[in-house]
């Protein structure tokens, strides 16, 4: 499985897109400083992740999750409780 995912910082009120094939040690990566981009945003939590079967099609969406504003708009929208509730 290939997993597209993201991470919300309560420290720096971001969001963290990203896409891997095992999501369990990728997490484990991000929280213990060896990503970095998320190594200076203090905890980090999984707030959403989308699993595919296909690597190509994990990819096409977490690129167009980052890449267009629209569809990360969409996605907030979808997400919006539990952005709310690490908040």
């Amino acid at each position: 499985m290939f997993y597209v995912y993201v991470l919300y910082s309560k420290q720096k009120g971001e969001q963290y897109i990203g896409y891997t094939n095992d999501l369990r040690r990728r997490l484990t990566e991000h929280l213990s400083g060896k990503s970095v981009y998320t190594r200076h945003g203090g905890t980090w939590e999984l707030v959403y992740y989308e699993a595919y079967r296909s690597k190509t099609d994990a990819l096409q969406r977490e690129r167009k999750l980052k890449g267009f504003k629209k569809g990360y708009a969409m996605l907030k929208i979808r997400i919006q409780d539990s952005l709310r509730s690490v908040a």
